[in-house]
């Protein structure tokens, strides 16, 4: 099931009951990356997944580029279902997001889950990448120079067992609509540092990282 606020999709990827846990998917794809994470949870735990501006069935709103815009976003989808607090749980751009609840949504997330997500902000080097990369998606009016990522986002013992997995990927990544990449590439470009945030933070913190990651240091 899905249901809209004015800005986000909220899609309900099982029922169950309890807090339910929130997923906010990575760069540059949608809430169909939690999909088999989703059937792997114990049953009996509702599981939400929100699509992020431009992102997936999410319209990009008026909003200027920031992952303060997407947090609010989120709980407001969220608020919306009838959701006041929830497990939220973030992988690489939903990790930055999800720091952002916290401090803007206090009480909101009980609890976080960061998944090859980092809290500090970009170098500049990586911020310039960003930029360069948003202006290429915006020029060319495609998502093909975010196409290679795939390749630098699965571990070698993926690529090797799931040889499907890149096509897979890659199917999600057409489907984004360009101005939508070329939005969150500049949100994450302008994010802060949050590592005060995640120090301050009062609930139970889980982080991920896994073993053939490159990417997160």
């Amino acid at each position: 099931m899905t249901t809209t606020d004015r800005s986000l999709a909220l899609h309900t990827l099982r029922h169950g009951h309890g807090l339910p846990v929130l997923l906010v998917h990575g760069f540059p794809f949608d809430h169909r990356m939690w999909l088999d994470v989703a059937a792997a949870l114990p049953s009996g735990v509702t599981v939400l997944a929100v699509d992020l501006p431009g992102a997936g069935q999410s319209p990009l709103g008026a909003e200027p580029a920031s992952i303060e815009a997407a947090a609010d976003g989120v709980v407001a989808a969220a608020r919306a279902a009838g959701v006041e607090r929830a497990v939220v749980v973030g992988m690489s751009m939903g990790g930055y997001v999800a720091l952002a609840v916290a401090e803007r949504h206090p009480g909101f997330a009980v609890a976080l889950g960061l998944v090859d997500t980092k809290s500090t902000a970009d170098t500049d080097e990586a911020r310039a990448n960003r930029l360069r990369i948003a202006e290429a998606v915006t020029s060319s009016a495609t998502v093909d120079p975010v196409l290679g990522m795939p390749g630098a986002l699965l571990g070698a013992t993926s690529k090797v067992a799931r040889p499907a997995l890149t096509a897979r990927l890659e199917e999600w990544i057409r489907s984004q609509r360009p101005d939508g990449v070329a939005w969150a590439q500049r949100a994450m470009a302008a994010r802060p540092d949050r590592t005060q945030v995640l120090a301050d933070f009062a609930g139970p913190v889980t982080v991920v990282v896994g073993e053939e990651d490159t990417l997160t240091p």
